[in-house]
């Protein structure tokens, strides 16, 4: 029997449960996304659902929580350094 589906994650268009979605799918999650309401009329512009199988909802929701995550300004200065660099090397 399959595992019962869970929402991890509201978009607010198709393409943003796509997004969602492929992130997940690099991670191994298997996801799904469905309208929240309405039907064709809202096109790709209707907000959507994502869900995922309820083993993975855990896994799920902390990978998407971290890609939330701000990066420190530190962070930012080093990658924006070490990209800095990269750019001076033939």
């Amino acid at each position: 029997m399959a595992d019962a589906l869970k929402v991890v994650a509201t978009a607010s268009s198709e393409a943003e449960a796509d997004m969602i979605s492929s992130r997940l799918l690099q991670a191994g999650i298997h996801a799904v996304a469905q309208r929240t309401i309405g039907g064709p009329e809202f096109g790709y512009s209707g907000s959507r659902y994502v869900y995922v199988d309820e083993v993975d909802f855990d896994r799920a929701a902390a990978l998407l929580k971290e890609d939330e995550d701000p990066i420190s300004d530190e962070e930012l200065a080093r990658q924006s350094e070490e990209a800095g660099r990269e750019g001076d090397t033939p």
